[in-house]
This record gives C-alpha cells, sequence and structure tokens, in this order.
C-alpha cells in the first residue's frame, strides 16, 4: 500500500483514535488528524497543549465543554451524506476540551500549532459558507468550516461533496511553495467517505518533475496525505465521494497553483 493512504484501525482499545496522523507519522511539520467513534455515553477528553483543535461532528449528537465554554446538544447529521453543515468547536492552545457523545458519534479532531490568538467557540451550521464550484463534471459542493477569513491562527479545514461520475480538487493543483503572493506552502490531508461504502476514490498525487507521482484507489475511512504536489479527485460511476481536507503551513492563506498542462480547464468552467 501506498504510503500515502492511512488506513483506520477496525477495532481500536479504549478511547484511541480509529485514525490518527501526526506531523511525526506524515514526515511534516504542520497538520495532525484525528478520528475517533464514540457510543453514546462515552466521553473524550483531552488537553490541546501547544496545537489550537478545529473538533468536527461528522455525525452525531454532542455535549463540548473547553476550560471556559460548553455547548449541549449540538450536532444536526447522522452522517456526512445528508450533506448538512456540520456542528464543530475550535478550541485553541493551552485549552481542553470534553466531548460527551449523546448518540453514537464520528468525530474528527483537525489540529496545528496554536498561537493562543482566539477564543473557543461553537461553528454551527449557519456559521458555515457553502458553494457550488466547477460545472459538468467538475461541480462538486463545498463547506467552508473554518476557511481563511473566519479566526484561527494555522488550520484551513473545509469539507467536499463529489457526485458519482464527478472530478473535484480539479484541475489539478497544488500548493507546496512559501512564495507569496504567488502561492501558500500548507500541508494537507484528505479524509474519506464513500457511498455505497464498498466503493472507492481515485486520486492523484503528483509534482511537476514527478519525483512524487502516485495514483491511488482510496476506500471508505481511509485518509490521503498531501505533502507536495498536485492531487486531483475522481468519483467513479455509481458512487459518492465525501472528503474533509485540512490543511496548515507557515502562513494561514490558500494560494494555489494549478497545473500548466491543465489550467484551461478553469476558465472554461467559469463559462
Amino acid at each position: 500500500m501506498s504510503k500515502l493512504i492511512v488506513s483506520p484501525e477496525r477495532q481500536p482499545s479504549g478511547l484511541d483514535p480509529i485514525l490518527s496522523i501526526t506531523p511525526e507519522s506524515a514526515g511534516w511539520r504542520y497538520v495532525g488528524f484525528e478520528v475517533y467513534q464514540l457510543n453514546p455515553g462515552e466521553k473524550l477528553s483531552r488537553a490541546t497543549a501547544g496545537n489550537e483543535v478545529c473538533l468536527v461532528l461528522l455525525g452525531g449528537l454532542a455535549n463540548v465543554a473547553t476550560a471556559k465554554s460548553s455547548w449541549m446538544n449540538i450536532g444536526q447529521r447522522m452522517n456526512v451524506f445528508e450533506q448538512t453543515p456540520p456542528y464543530s468547536v475550535y478550541v485553541p492552545n493551552d485549552d481542553r476540551y470534553e466531548l460527551e457523545a449523546l448518540t453514537k458519534v464520528e468525530l474528527a479532531v483537525c489540529e496545528a500549532p496554536g498561537k493562543g490568538n482566539y477564543p473557543a467557540r461553537l461553528i454551527a451550521p449557519g456559521d458555515v459558507g457553502v458553494e457550488i464550484r466547477g460545472t459538468g463534471t467538475t461541480q462538486r459542493y463545498i463547506h467552508n468550516i473554518l476557511p481563511e477569513h473566519k479566526p484561527a491562527d494555522s488550520l484551513l479545514v473545509v469539507e467536499v461533496f463529489t457526485p458519482e461520475g464527478h472530478w473535484s480538487s480539479y484541475p489539478p493543483h497544488k500548493h507546496d511553495r512559501d512564495a507569496l503572493p504567488e502561492e501558500s506552502l500548507l500541508e494537507e490531508t484528505y479524509y474519506y467517505h464513500v457511498k455505497p461504502e464498498q466503493g472507492f476514490a481515485i486520486q492523484r498525487v503528483y509534482t511537476d518533475v514527478r519525483s512524487l507521482d502516485e495514483t491511488l484507489a482510496v476506500k471508505d475511512g481511509e485518509a490521503v496525505l498531501v505533502p507536495k504536489g498536485y492531487h486531483p479527485v475522481s468519483a467513479p460511476p455509481g458512487y459518492q465521494v465525501y472528503y474533509l481536507n485540512v490543511m496548515a503551513g507557515p502562513t494561514r492563506i490558500w494560494k494555489f497553483h494549478n497545473d500548466p498542462d491543465h489550467a484551461w480547464i478553469a476558465s472554461r468552467q467559469q463559462l
């Protein structure tokens, strides 16, 4: 299996994550990502230490508390393919959180270095920017959970729904150079769900000189590391594809560079 694919643990012990990515395991500096599955009544308690955290309720209802704030009975969708915006909670570094599951819960924990600039807050569905990108078979549906114009120190968090037979993260683009204002350096993870779950998504990760060039078949519940390079996604006919993106780097701005061979497609999409 490719080193870019991270597979879930099918039988984690206790309240361990079913999927875990750390800067050390990924071989990079900024992004950490975990997924937990909790049963009703279970509680997950963690300190944020030096990282800011975005807790994304992928599915289920929960109570969430931090050192100074709490939100009761939050959550709306039971699974991602209801395609309504999620409830999320932003937690700064040097804080803590406790999540109590009221139903079965799938929780994504997105992490990146914090600077203590912003307090904990609830990100309700009404706070999530909803947009449609692309046209025809590149059309996909976006939930901007923590975009660059909303307060955070490092994290950028977005989820994408790609209909069957469509492409997303397309035209192929990259953000692996600290060369603003043209391009920003952002590490990125993709966490996938596929409906029906026996399906798969296709993701290619490649650089201009092809020092990295992998085409991946990604299953439901797996994650993909994008340390550099272009990274388009395809949903095969018959299967809907969801992914949650987490990005972070030295500067919190998303400036990408399209593959010159395929950049012309972007102008066609705008027609």
